[in-house]
């Protein structure tokens, strides 16, 4: 696929998704980048990446973070993130300016791949884990691949709302107003016995450099993400986790299941970066972790990842259960969380 091609559908999926500033941007970029303006060199290289590399939210997660940072005032006024109010026109022009004055800072940011664990997913990891223990009722230990900087493996700390059950901490910073339809979950305590997690480019959420690049994926025009995440670095900083620098592979080799706990393994919106080969060693590493479970030391992976339908994908929240190796569609979502519904 051709770069012109992923930032054309990066657009669409900006629009359908509820960010028309990041939309607009992306195709102003496609009109840039075919008459020769200062995103070509910017895109050098990446001309033929994959849409699941997602080249389009790397170069502009690149320029929200000099946002941020302060070091592009003439941009930061058409950024709603920081205070601005986004114009097409004259916003854009400043958009370009960066380009062509920071060329090459910006290229340097586009080889980390998007810190795709957002918050808003947290609902998902919730409310899985709440049907999970109707039928496991034991403390859980709470593993994540792909984590970033663990904010999820603190979404027991998040309160949610829905068909009019609260659920999690009354007092929480982070609250999803209406967090999911469909099926009415039981409330139940959560003993989150452990938090740990691995990225192999962990972010750390408690210094003012990592909460600028977590932000700095957030669409700077999204103001109920921006709010959720602001809410969960506060709890970050009262709730400890363990995130590693340890690759996916690396790290579910060196775990082991714990008679008296249910083990699980969470992921969301990080499958298609994995190398193929890692995805097949990550499966067999699960296969055989579920081979020597047991009633009294379980295991059970929860993720929100894109499943094929036909022609298009639908993310879907999956939780597979061992002993046994059962597989359930709980539900399905879009890729930032919203529009959770229940089906089973």
């Amino acid at each position: 696929m051709h770069v012109v091609e992923a930032l054309q559908r990066q657009a669409v999926a900006c629009e359908d998704l509820g960010s028309p500033m990041y939309a607009e941007l992306c195709r102003l970029i496609v009109d840039d980048y075919e008459v020769g303006g200062p995103s070509v060199e910017v895109l050098a290289g990446y001309e033929d990446r994959s849409f699941g590399e997602a080249i389009g939210l790397r170069l502009l997660g690149a320029v929200h973070g000099l946002v941020l940072a302060g070091e592009v005032p003439e941009l930061a006024a058409f950024y709603p993130s920081v205070g601005g109010v986004w114009d097409p026109v004259l916003g854009w022009e400043a958009f370009a300016q960066v380009l062509e004055s920071r060329s090459g800072e910006v290229r340097s940011l586009l080889t980390q791949p998007p810190q795709t664990n957002e918050v808003g997913r947290a609902a998902a990891l919730y409310g899985g884990l709440l049907q999970l223990v109707e039928t496991v009722p034991l403390p859980v230990r709470l593993f994540e691949i792909g984590a970033s900087a663990g904010l999820n493996l603190r979404a027991d700390q998040f309160r949610y709302v829905a068909n009019g059950t609260s659920y999690g901490p009354a007092d929480s910073p982070v609250v999803f107003g209406s967090a999911w339809t469909g099926r009415t979950l039981k409330p139940a305590p959560l003993r989150i016995a452990e938090r740990v997690g691995c990225d192999i480019a962990p972010v750390n959420p408690l210094t003012e450099e990592g909460a600028r690049t977590l932000t700095s994926y957030v669409w700077p025009d999204m103001a109920e993400r921006l709010e959720r995440l602001r809410g969960a670095l506060a709890i970050a900083r009262q709730v400890p986790a363990d995130v590693r620098r340890e690759g996916a592979v690396a790290f579910l080799r060196g775990m082991e299941l714990s008679p008296g706990h249910v083990t699980v393994v969470w992921h969301s919106i990080m499958w298609q970066y994995l190398p193929a080969d890692d995805r097949a060693a990550v499966d067999d590493r699960l296969a055989e972790l579920g081979s020597e479970a047991s009633e009294s030391a379980p295991l059970a992976r929860l993720r929100l990842e894109p499943m094929r339908r036909g022609q298009s994908y639908e993310f879907v929240v999956e939780l597979q259960t061992w002993p046994g190796g059962e597989r359930r569609i709980l539900g399905h979502a879009e890729p930032h969380g919203q529009g959770l519904v229940w089906v089973s």
